[in-house]
């Protein structure tokens, strides 16, 4: 059973830093794709960031590009986002979410399993 378990949300002030961990397991799969998805309240989710296990390719949305930094642990099963300079509108609920097929994707219909979300509130 694949399982991801998000951790590392939290309140910070704008301008802050927070690095969400994304825990993974249960993989039977050599090569996938790992993405950060958000959504914030009344919005569509929306993808963030992206790594290709294949090659280490990394895909960023437009919004965040130059304060996001996606990363893998392979030793840890575990992929973190580094988030800085954080503003009010990355106030979000973040997942993360995995597919087999779906590498370098930020389509959130493309992913078949994902983590149950961690909170992320900056305030102004």
């Amino acid at each position: 059973e694949v399982q991801l378990v998000e951790s590392g949300g939290g309140l910070v002030q704008a301008g802050g830093s927070l690095r969400l961990s994304c825990a993974f397991s249960g993989f039977t799969f050599d090569d996938y794709g790992i993405a950060w998805f958000r959504q914030a309240p009344g919005k569509e989710r929306e993808g963030v960031s992206c790594l290709a296990s294949t090659d280490g390719s990394t895909y960023y949305a437009d919004s965040v590009k130059g304060r996001f930094t996606i990363s893998n642990d392979n030793a840890k099963n575990t992929v973190y986002l580094q988030m800085n300079s954080l503003t009010p509108e990355d106030t979000a609920i973040y997942y993360c979410a995995v597919s087999d097929w779906a590498i370098g994707s930020m389509l959130g219909y493309e992913y078949d399993y994902w983590g149950q979300g961690t909170q992320v509130i900056v305030s102004s």
